[in-house]
């Protein structure tokens, strides 16, 4: 079994002596190995935003001029967190203001090595960067994407692959049930109750992440190589339990390739181990 990372843990079961949260946890899961703690700073995130509001005529197959936009969609809240650890963030216009909402945004993935995410390189990130550039903030630091909706759509054939469906495919408890668009619309009317349960909403879609990721993560091709921020062995799941198992090969070499027993994940060495050098012949 590998041990989890964390400092305050003492990694024992001894009387009187308390383990850490993560390690707890997967206790009452049946004594599955602990998740470590990565080297690597993978950011959590899913944010919610408000509808267009327009002027129309009909309900169906509309052409809407700009004229006729009231207002235009705007990021709302948010929810975050630290892949790895317990507390999960959240902010939104409501509490924190939009400025402050978008800054905290913004210092969040400043701080990233990697975001995780469902759907968010064609709606989160961009919509984020939207209010980036609105607020007169340069761009964050630079991060790896890991995409959850690209690698299910790349690696499966569900059914559907939302969320909503997936999550719940997997065995894990699925997105929170809430009164529809009604949620929205009261939310924008300021009601408190509301933004507690979009709050509930946001926090359960993020906490998805983190449990979808672990059930993914041998399948996993966007995630950022651990080796490379100071987690020796698996390049997924960092955790130093990789096995020889055979070769991988190319058209022109042979490399080294490796199983890892905690993740699932196959890795191949990075220095062929025979190659066939092809040299042009001119007749």
């Amino acid at each position: 079994m590998a041990f989890c990372r964390k400092p305050d843990c003492v990694r024992t079961t001894e009387a009187g002596k308390t383990r850490c949260r993560t390690c707890r946890r997967n206790d009452k899961r049946g004594g599955r190995p602990v998740r470590p703690v990565s080297a690597i700073r993978i950011l959590m995130l899913d944010i919610e935003t408000s509808p267009n509001l327009a002027y129309v005529w009909g309900l169906w197959d509309q052409n809407v001029a700009l004229n006729q936009i009231e207002s235009t969609t705007e990021m709302i809240c948010f929810a975050a967190k630290w892949l790895g650890e317990d507390r999960t963030m959240f902010w939104s216009a409501h509490e924190h203001g939009q400025a402050g909402m978008v800054q905290a945004a913004h210092d969040l993935l400043d701080e990233a090595d990697a975001v995780m995410h469902f759907n968010g390189k064609a709606f989160d990130i961009k919509h984020l960067n939207r209010e980036f550039l609105a607020a007169g903030l340069t761009p964050p630091a630079p991060y790896a994407q890991i995409d959850l909706l690209l690698e299910v759509r790349k690696n499966f054939k569900f059914p559907s692959n939302k969320l909503a469906y997936v999550s719940k495919a997997l065995g894990l408890a699925g997105k929170v049930e809430h009164s529809g668009f009604d949620l929205w619309r009261r939310c924008m009317a300021g009601e408190g109750k509301a933004w507690a349960e979009m709050e509930l909403y946001n926090r359960q879609d993020v906490e998805l992440l983190e449990e979808m990721y672990h059930l993914l993560l041998p399948w996993l091709t966007t995630r950022p190589n651990g080796n490379l921020y100071g987690d020796p062995g698996c390049p997924s799941c960092g955790v130093d339990t990789l096995r020889r198992s055979g070769f991988a090969y190319t058209k022109l070499s042979r490399f080294a390739q490796y199983h890892c027993a905690t993740c699932g994940g196959w890795f191949r060495a990075s220095k062929r181990d025979v190659g066939v050098t092809v040299q042009s012949v001119v007749r």
